[in-house]
């Protein structure tokens, strides 16, 4: 875990979601504010939600992952 700490912090709930994640962390990510993370936790997806958010590669994106 980075030192760093942004001001706003953008969190996205997803369970069996991935078909509208794509779109809201697109939306989320395309804020002009700099100083802000996206925060997306997975709760248990068993939708290729998990797999879809391992290969998305973004600096202001965190993802965590949990057992629903």
């Amino acid at each position: 875990m980075s030192a760093y700490s942004p001001r706003v912090s953008i969190v996205i709930p997803s369970y069996n979601h991935l078909h509208y994640l794509p779109r809201a962390l697109e939306t989320a990510l395309d804020q002009t504010y700099e100083d802000m993370e996206v925060i997306v936790v997975n709760d248990g997806s068993a939708d290729g939600t998990r797999q879809w958010l391992d290969a998305y590669r973004h600096p202001k994106l965190r993802v965590i992952h949990q057992e629903n």
